[in-house]
């Protein structure tokens, strides 16, 4: 899957959600920071897609980043709220508070 999405990418084909799609690929496939730079790329091209940011702080804390998944959980928390996407807010806090734990 995640090779049939690197192709899409290659032939030209760009969008927040194919970037979302990779960074999650790749996540899965522990490739941390490969999937930060399409969360990053999928929030230039959309900057208030909730699920990329959800997506960014979880790439970034599964890379040991935990400072930055911090702060990608509180800039998603934000825009997610502000643009009424209240679960994804919720999800977010909820990641950010176990990241607090640790």
């Amino acid at each position: 899957m995640l090779e049939r999405l690197e192709q899409l990418l290659a032939s030209g084909q760009d969008s927040p959600v194919l970037r979302l799609s990779l960074g999650q690929g790749c996540i899965k496939a522990g490739r941390h920071e490969e999937a930060v730079e399409h969360l990053r790329q999928a929030l230039e091209q959309q900057e208030d897609y909730s699920a990329a940011w959800k997506a960014l702080g979880q790439a970034l804390a599964a890379a040991g980043d935990a400072d930055g998944a911090r702060a990608a959980y509180d800039d998603g928390i934000r825009i997610a709220r502000d643009k009424g996407d209240l679960q994804a807010a919720k999800e977010m806090e909820v990641f950010r508070k176990r990241l607090d734990k640790l």
